[in-house]
């Protein structure tokens, strides 16, 4: 059996994080539980963890990282960038900026089920159906 390691990190500050990471991770949930589904089938085991960061580690934070590389690593043409995010600022108490990616022109703050699963299938070197 193989495994498709997918690990999810965000900031947390006493016990919330900030809205687009909670987004993310509604929707990431979501796919996991499907592709656990899905991909049983074809003798792969999905392995899902969740790591919270402190406020010194917010440039992380919305990463999801898929077999130990970054979900941008995995789709051509995407790449990490930043703005500035009102619901960390008023987690952290400060002006922050928090991570995006930039993909086929859009630039997503909360990361979208479409981008992980064609991360997940580019990972494993699977087409998708």
């Amino acid at each position: 059996m193989r495994n498709l390691k997918i690990e999810w990190k965000h900031l947390e500050t006493a016990g919330k994080t900030c809205l687009r990471c909670s987004e993310t991770g509604k929707t990431l949930y979501e796919v996991v539980e499907e592709l656990e589904k899905e991909l049983a089938s074809q003798n792969i085991e999905v392995v899902f963890s969740e790591r919270k960061l402190p406020a010194e580690e917010i440039s992380q934070s919305n990463m999801i990282l898929i077999n130990n590389r970054p979900l941008e690593d995995w789709l051509p043409e995407a790449r990490p960038s930043e703005n500035i995010c009102s619901s960390c600022c008023e987690l952290i108490g400060d002006e922050v900026c928090c991570r995006t990616i930039e993909y086929e022109g859009e630039v997503y703050e909360a990361i979208p089920e479409e981008l992980i699963r064609q991360a997940v299938y580019a990972a494993l070197g699977l087409k998708r159906e």
